[in-house]
């Protein structure tokens, strides 16, 4: 307990008596301080600065779909179901759009294509003799290595609940690699899901003009040739547009300055800490001395 008046005879710790024993250890509380803002300073220094680049997205709805393919549902939603294509679903492209901006699978061939795997594990490469500086092979660094990091602590993927604008980050210590990353990333997307629904659409044509071929009812075969044009209307679509699932509402640049480690807040960190531990010892040292 603590009371600010004398209290001899007594076990309570005045402030008085605190004020004392600070006072009498002033210089070594002034040298730790000291120190804990040279460590500070040196850590601050010292700590590889990480910079942030990011891209605004805007999902894009699926045009040319679900129109034509979900008034069709009520004809002959049997038949489209068989041959893979949606009815209605308007937010599917936007959810796979997302899901596939975070993939392993994305991540894996964007490694392999740019060769990142030296460059993501510097300190385990040798660039000098072109080889990895381990010596056990189960040690070296693989895919799915290079995918736990982009999750964990280089990528991330956030989309507004009220807006659906969705924002990609790359946090990296090379500020042109970050943005380059970022920009490639969204491509590799756009890219994917874009070959993915041509690839779809000509598998729903091939099925539908079987159907067509096997069908002589007027009714089925007017849904049919319906299907048929939305199918290849998606197929064009696809075909045309670089941005088939993003598109770019503000690309990514060369970032200016790093993200982290904020030396400010390390520095005085280092003193308040510095000030903090030296002030307890120089209070617990005198007091021991005291009993």
């Amino acid at each position: 307990m603590i009371t600010p008046g004398n209290t001899s005879g007594s076990s309570e710790v005045t402030l008085t008596e605190i004020g004392g024993l600070l006072l009498g250890g002033k210089w070594w509380i002034l040298t730790s301080t000291l120190l804990g803002l040279a460590l500070g300073l040196a850590w601050a220094l010292s700590a590889t600065p990480i910079y942030r680049a990011e891209v605004l997205l805007a999902p894009t709805s699926e045009r040319g779909q679900s129109g034509g393919i979900s008034g069709l549902g009520g004809q002959l939603g049997g038949l489209a179901s068989l041959a893979g294509m949606s009815i209605g679903g308007a937010g599917g492209r936007e959810v796979e759009a997302v899901a596939t901006l975070e993939s392993r699978a994305l991540t894996d061939q964007f490694v392999s294509d740019e060769k990142l795997l030296p460059v993501l594990f510097g300190d385990q490469w040798d660039a000098k003799q072109n080889q990895w500086l381990v010596d056990d092979p189960a040690q070296v660094p693989t895919l799915w290595d290079a995918n736990k990091l982009f999750a964990k602590k280089i990528r991330t993927v956030e989309q507004d609940g009220a807006t659906g604008l969705v924002t990609l980050s790359i946090e990296w210590k090379d500020p042109e690699q970050a943005a380059h990353w970022a920009s490639e990333l969204v491509s590799r997307t756009n890219e994917r899901m874009r070959n993915r629904a041509i690839s779809s659409a000509e598998k729903n044509l091939a099925y539908l003009k079987r159907q067509l071929e096997q069908n002589s009812i007027a009714e089925i075969r007017t849904a049919i040739y319906k299907l048929i044009e939305s199918e290849l209307k998606t197929s064009m679509l696809a075909q045309g547009d670089e941005e088939y699932a993003f598109r770019v509402l503000d690309p990514a640049v060369v970032p200016q300055e790093p993200v982290r480690p904020q030396k400010k807040v390390i520095v005085l960190l280092g003193l308040v800490l510095g000030f903090m531990l030296s002030s307890f010892a120089v209070m617990v040292v005198g007091f021991s001395r005291r009993r």
